[in-house]
C-alpha cells in the first residue's frame, strides 16, 4: 500500500480537557514500530469508560491532548517488524487488553490480565518505546494515547498483542461490540460466574454491559433473570434479551435485595453489579443466596469509596470477584465467540441504539451520559 511506512494524516476526534466538546481535527499518525499495527478504523462507539475518561472522573488518567476510543473494528493498513500473526487487509478487532502469549497470566487458564499488555487507564504512550504515534498537524506536537487503542481516529497504532483477527465474513459493524461491552457482559456470565442452568440471576444497571450478561444468562439457561435500573425506558429491550422481572429502586418502599429476596424465595445464586455504584455493589451483594450465592463486579467505580462489605459476611456462604473483559483471553478466546454470534447464540443487534457519522461523535457522547443509548455506532 501507498501509505506503508509514511506518516498518515487523517480525522481524529481529539480530547483537549475534561469535559470539553473533542474536537474534529487534522492529526499524523507515525508509522507502526516493532511489534506493532496500524489500523483502518472503519467503526467505532462510546463506553461508559470513554465516557468516564472525557469528563475527567479520576485526575490520574488526565493526560491532553488525548485521542480515546477503545470500542472499534477495522482493517490492518500496515505491520510492524516481528508481527507475524497478521498482515495488510486483514479485518481485526484492537482490544483494550492484550495477550502477549508468554507471561504466566496468559499461560494460565482463567486469567486474562497479560502482565504486559493488561488494561491500563494511566497509560498514554506505547509499550515499545515509551513514545506517542500520534502529533498535531499544525505544530507538531504529541497527543497521548488512552486504553491501548485511541480508536476516535480514522487510523490508530496497537501493539500487536492487542489486535484480533476477524474473518472476513462476519459484519465489522457488529463484530466492533465485542471488542469491550458485549464481550464484558457475556463473558462475565459464562467464564467468571459460570452460569448453570436453571440458575438465578439479579443484574444491576441495564446498559449495554448488563443487557450483554442478561443476553449470556439467558443462552446458559438460566430460569429467572431480574433487571434493576432506575429508567424503566431500559425494560422493554431487557425482555428482549430474557430478563422477566424488573425493579426500579425509585418506586419501591424496600430495599432492593428484599425485593430480590421475595421474588426468588430467598435470593438469586448469581448477580452482577453493572452500574459503577457503590449502593448497587452493596444491594448486588444483598441480594444473592447465602450459602451459594456469587456477586461479579463490572461497573467502573470511580468513587475513592471502599468495598461495602464486612469480612464476617463473607463467610454466610456468598462470594464476591471482579471481572475485566468477561475473562475472555481476546487473541486465543475471541474467535470461538464470533463464530458463536455468526451461528446466532447471541444477538449483536440489539446494542445497537443509534448509528451516527464520526462528525457527530460529540452528539452520540451527549446521548450515553444522558441514558438515552446503549452503542452509538460511528462510522468512520
Amino acid at each position: 500500500m501507498e501509505t506503508q511506512g509514511k506518516v498518515i494524516t487523517c480525522r481524529a476526534a481529539v480530547a483537549w480537557g475534561a469535559g470539553e466538546a473533542l474536537v474534529m481535527e487534522d492529526v499524523k499518525v507515525d508509522p507502526p514500530q516493532r511489534l506493532e499495527v496500524r489500523l483502518r478504523i472503519l467503526f467505532t462507539s462510546i463506553c461508559h469508560t470513554d465516557l468516564s475518561a472525557w469528563k475527567g472522573e479520576n485526575e490520574a488518567q488526565q493526560a491532553y491532548p488525548r485521542i480515546l476510543g477503545h470500542e472499534a473494528a477495522g482493517i490492518v493498513e500496515s505491520v510492524g517488524e516481528g508481527v507475524e500473526d497478521m498482515k495488510a487487509g486483514d479485518h481485526v478487532l484492537p482490544i483494550f487488553t492484550g495477550e502477549c502469549g508468554d507471561c504466566r497470566v496468559c499461560k494460565r487458564d482463567g486469567a486474562n490480565l497479560c502482565e504486559r499488555f493488561r488494561v491500563d487507564p494511566m497509560k498514554k504512550v506505547m509499550v515499545g518505546d515509551g513514545k506517542t504515534r500520534f502529533f498535531t498537524s499544525k505544530d507538531n506536537k504529541p497527543i497521548y494515547h488512552f486504553l491501548n487503542t485511541s480508536t476516535f481516529s480514522e487510523y490508530t497504532v496497537v501493539d500487536s498483542a492487542c489486535v484480533v483477527k476477524v474473518d472476513p465474513r462476519f459484519p465489522l459493524e457488529k463484530m466492533s461490540l465485542l471488542s469491550c461491552g458485549v464481550s464484558t457482559g457475556v463473558g462475565a456470565a459464562w467464564n467468571v460466574a459460570d452460569i448453570q442452568p436453571g440458575s438465578t440471576v439479579a443484574i444491576f444497571g441495564l446498559g449495554a454491559v448488563g443487557l450483554a450478561v442478561a443476553e449470556g444468562a439467558r443462552a446458559k439457561g438460566a430460569s429467572k433473570i431480574i433487571g434493576i435500573d432506575v429508567n424503566p425506558a431500559k425494560f422493554p429491550l431487557g425482555r428482549k434479551v430474557g430478563i422477566s422481572e424488573f425493579i426500579n429502586p425509585k418506586e419501591s418502599d424496600k430495599t432492593v435485595h428484599e425485593r430480590v429476596m421475595e421474588i426468588t424465595e430467598g435470593g438469586v445464586e448469581y448477580s452482577f453489579e453493572c452500574a459503577g455504584r457503590i449502593e448497587a455493589l452493596r444491594e448486588a451483594f444483598l441480594s444473592t443466596n447465602s450459602g451459594v450465592g456469587v456477586t461479579v463486579l463490572l461497573g467502573v467505580h470511580a468513587s475513592p469509596q471502599l468495598l461495602p462489605i464486612h469480612p464476617m459476611e463473607l463467610f454466610q456462604g456468598r462470594s464476591i470477584t471482579a471481572s475485566v473483559f468477561g475473562g475472555f483471553k481476546p487473541k486465543t478466546q475471541l474467535p470461538l465467540l464470533f463464530t458463536q454470534c455468526l451461528q446466532g447464540q447471541l444477538n449483536l443487534d440489539l446494542f445497537i441504539s443509534h448509528q451516527l457519522p464520526f462528525s457527530d461523535i460529540n452528539e452520540a457522547m451527549q446521548l450515553l451520559h444522558q441514558g438515552k443509548a446503549l452503542r452509538c455506532l460511528l462510522r468512520l
